[in-house]
């Protein structure tokens, strides 16, 4: 399980998974219940590149989103797991 602690979004953390390259479980602590429970499932299923160009750039306050706040957790993964 990978965490990620957001920044400057009402969701104070994501936590996934990625098996054979894929999203295999996403999950929010806090933020928006019906968006981020959604949003969780939407990504299953997806490699975490997917997941950054559909999601990177959303906005919702801040300069940020929990969608964008879910591309940068993707994006250190793939980062960390070169």
């Amino acid at each position: 399980m990978y965490t990620y602690i957001p920044k400057n979004v009402c969701s104070r953390k994501i936590m996934f998974d990625v098996i054979d390259g894929k999203i295999s479980s996403c999950e929010f602590v806090g933020g928006c219940t019906g968006n981020t429970q959604g949003l969780s499932k939407l990504v299953v299923g997806l490699t975490p590149s997917q997941v950054i160009d559909r999601l990177r750039g959303i906005q919702c306050r801040n300069g940020t989103s929990c969608p964008d706040q879910l591309a940068e957790a993707m994006q250190k993964y793939l980062d960390e797991n070169k």
